[in-house]
């Protein structure tokens, strides 16, 4: 039977309606979405001994005459922190006068480390500014300057979009020895971080890696904070730890194949060679 111009026109418009009833959910969704506050905590207390500088904090070396942590805090506004707070220790004068002077009407508030006692300890500290704080933490290192825009905003919508409790960012090394393996079950889902040293033979062999890129629910992440312990042989409290508390479903990954954008800085050989790939990019 011939389709007439009428039946035509309203299957056509059926086909639109549907279409775009489709894309005004997806609108709404991503709305909806975007609309979750957003903090950002910054590693940022480390002695850096390796630098061969006792009066500078590590993320106070340069690249491109900025320091390192310069590049984190502008990441952390770019992608709509409403509050940035960067965890400080060893000489924090330097860190809070150099920050205050490059984002004057920022809102950036600074917890002390007092005392090295692991990346979860770090955290902990934040606790006191972000206690009323209902929204997702974002959690970077002061001494990853090279970590892109784009790569983050991918992290923060897999978060977002599918509702998660925490979305860790994971990245492919071809060279993983000395870094946590992202363990992985039957059907590819996050599974458990397993450290160098506790790892078997087997898991060694796992080219993916977690370089400590977290968002976590802000109640979620204090929870878990408060049920890890130091009973390892550093005597630390690992910020990895809190992924025993969180629900492995309500767990999300994003993978980048980009090594160098999520590699700290650990010596003055590797802030030269940051900085040669920073100038590659542009």
């Amino acid at each position: 039977m011939p389709i007439t111009d009428t039946d035509f026109h309203n299957k056509n418009s059926a086909f639109l309606e549907g279409k775009l009833a489709e894309l005004m959910k997806k609108v709404r969704k991503t709305e909806g979405d975007r609309n979750k506050k957003l903090a950002v905590a910054i590693l940022a207390a480390g002695l850096g001994k390796r630098m061969k500088s006792p009066d500078k904090p590590k993320v106070m070396f340069e690249i491109n005459s900025r320091p390192m942590i310069d590049y984190v805090v502008e990441l952390a506004f770019r992608v709509n922190a409403e509050l940035v707070v960067p965890i400080v220790g060893h000489h924090r004068e330097q860190v809070i006068n150099y920050l205050n002077s490059k984002f004057p009407g920022k809102e950036i508030k600074y917890a002390v480390q007092e005392e090295q006692l692991g990346t979860g300890h770090a955290v902990i500290q934040t606790e006191s500014l972000l206690k009323d704080f209902d929204g997702e933490v974002l959690i970077l290192s002061g001494d990853v300057p090279l970590l892109k825009y784009e790569t983050v905003e991918k992290q923060i919508d897999e978060h977002f979009s599918n509702n998660n409790d925490a979305t860790l960012l994971t990245t492919v090394f071809q060279n993983s020895y000395g870094y946590g393996r992202i363990v992985r079950d039957a059907e590819g889902n996050f599974s458990k971080i397993v450290e160098e040293k506790d790892a078997s033979e087997e898991e060694k062999k796992i080219k993916e890696i977690n370089p400590a890129i977290y968002i976590v629910n802000s109640k979620v992440l204090f929870d878990a904070l408060s049920k890890i312990s130091p009973e390892n042989s550093q005597k630390e409290y690992y910020l990895t730890d809190i992924f025993h508390f969180i629900p492995k479903e309500k767990t999300g990954t994003v993978v980048t194949n980009d090594e160098l954008e999520v590699t700290g800085v650990n010596s003055i050989e590797q802030l030269k060679e940051m900085e040669d790939a920073l100038n590659s990019r542009t």
